[in-house]
């Protein structure tokens, strides 16, 4: 199965409904459809390169541009326009397209911001929508629908730990994680979305694009995050379901005159993309009445393998797994842990990635069949991530086994140092690496941003971090940045941090 279907039957039905509106209209089902039908004429005709690059910003234009592609059963690649030149470069010659959708308004941007810098290839068609002509009858010739094994989309990683790989999503991959999501959230039609990720990533592809889609919801869209206009678009619309990274809610908290009446309406706010802080979850319950509810999943796994939802959460727990997900928790020797014993975190399930684009090395490195129930083998993915579960199948995460410190033979995982920075007085947000040290292996390097008006003292964060932490996971050092390296989701590159 997969999710043409499903949505091209709520646009029919649906035709007059509003699907989405964005910064400079509103789309109704009919229209979307209609536009996707377009574009895929318009893909046929152009070129026959099974990969289609969609560079979008966050608004309606994008579903049209996706539906348009699977209609023409080409593979979607959604580009992120945030990239240097040089990594969007690479990635549209790693894909292999030459046909790319994208907008006036963000093509004149590109070419302002990156002036003589070369981001797209030679040979490469870049179709600017609002020069395409939408008032022709299509003449589309539809080919074989997709199957559940087709590739859907290529997802590029943010690359936080080397060059972008490409993701290999299939139709069956992304329609098991929408279902399985909308059953474990008990989201319905009624249900009002706030869309302001990118939809060129995961998140904000299956969470906030193809979700709502699927049941037939209204999607309010905001190209950028604006703390000030979110609150705005917020008090307007009214959104039931809202989903942002951690650092988006904690900017929201910066509005003043932001109250908990202006947030009435949103029933569910999901954190996921990274941890959430614990002043940033007390905030929201304290201010504006509001539990923010944290959710779990990685780009290969379509993403969402766990949520929490407002009838099922713990503090400091991403939730449970949907009903397609197995979860394990494994040692160094893929041996399966009980509930509370720490240790890496495998998936298994529908919604797992094909593997990665041309990269067949690295892909078989991060599978793994195991029986650890004595039952049928699974193929499991190595999540990179470290955590446990408790009796009740709700799962905790503790850090990352490649940004995992070795101080003095100790694991201390980056994550605990940066929680308790985060809770001084004078620190927006921070960030943690190792540096080598001769005597203990590797020494805690901070880095950190501080709230406006705020004085820089090394010392003091340092006597801040000794009252909560044992001696060998104070900072060695502590370094005041204007602004940590974030990539498109608000997620901290701690990869572009270097102690000296």
């Amino acid at each position: 199965m997969n999710l043409i279907w499903p949505i091209i039957y709520r646009a029919i039905i649906n035709a007059k409904r509003t699907a989405v509106i964005d910064d400079r209209r509103s789309y109704t089902y009919g229209q979307l459809l209609g536009g996707a039908l377009h574009l895929a004429d318009k893909i046929q005709n152009t070129t026959a390169n099974p990969h289609v690059g969609i560079m979008l910003p966050t608004s309606g234009a994008f579903p049209m541009a996706l539906l348009g592609a699977w209609l023409a059963k080409r593979v979607a690649v959604p580009l992120n326009y945030l990239l240097s030149p040089d990594e969007l470069e690479y990635v549209i010659k790693d894909s292999g397209v030459d046909f790319i959708i994208s907008a006036g308004i963000l093509m004149d941007h590109l070419e302002k911001t990156h002036g003589d810098q070369r981001f797209i290839p030679p040979g490469v068609n870049v179709m600017r929508m609002e020069e395409h002509d939408f008032s022709s009858f299509p003449t589309l010739c539809w080919p074989p629908w997709s199957t559940s094994d087709d590739l859907a989309v290529l997802l590029y990683t943010s690359g936080t730990s080397g060059k972008p790989k490409g993701v290999m999503l299939s139709h069956g991959n992304l329609y098991s994680d929408v279902k399985n999501a909308v059953i474990h959230a008990g989201i319905t039609s009624a249900d009002s979305f706030l869309g302001v990720l990118p939809q060129f990533h995961s998140f904000g592809l299956t969470g906030l694009t193809l979700l709502p889609l699927y049941i037939g919801s209204k999607i309010i869209n905001s190209a950028r995050f604006v703390p000030r206009q979110i609150v705005r678009l917020i008090k307007k619309h009214k959104p039931h379901v809202m989903m942002a990274v951690p650092s988006m809610y904690g900017a929201l908290l910066s509005v003043k005159k932001a109250t908990a009446d202006d947030f009435k309406s949103i029933r569910m706010a999901v954190s996921g993309g990274e941890p959430l802080p614990n002043a940033t979850y007390e905030a929201y319950i304290e201010r504006f009445n509001i539990r923010l509810l944290e959710g779990y999943g990685l780009t290969e796994t379509s993403p969402v393998t766990h949520w929490s939802t407002p009838t099922r959460t713990k503090i400091k727990s991403v939730g449970t797994p949907l009903p397609c997900v197995t979860q394990l928790v494994v040692d160094k020797n893929d041996r399966a842990l009980a509930p509370g014993q720490e240790g890496e975190i495998l998936m298994a399930g529908p919604n797992i990635m094909q593997g990665y684009y041309n990269l067949p090395q690295q892909t078989a490195e991060v599978f793994v069949d195991l029986a650890p129930d004595g039952g049928p083998t699974k193929r499991f993915f190595r999540t990179g991530d470290i955590g446990h579960f408790d009796d009740e199948g709700y799962l905790y995460i503790t850090g990352r086994t490649k940004e995992m410190l070795i101080i003095g033979g100790e694991n201390v995982f980056p994550r605990e140092i940066e929680e308790v920075l985060n809770k001084h007085a004078s620190v927006r947000d921070s960030a943690i690496i190792g540096k080598m040290d001769g005597m203990r292996g590797e020494v805690p390097v901070a880095f950190v941003e501080l709230i406006e008006g705020a004085q820089f003292d090394d010392k003091d964060l340092r006597s801040w971090c000794r009252n909560s932490l044992a001696n060998y996971k104070v900072p060695r050092e502590i370094h005041l940045v204007d602004e940590l390296p974030r990539n498109a989701t608000g997620k901290i590159m701690r990869r572009h941090l270097k102690a000296d």
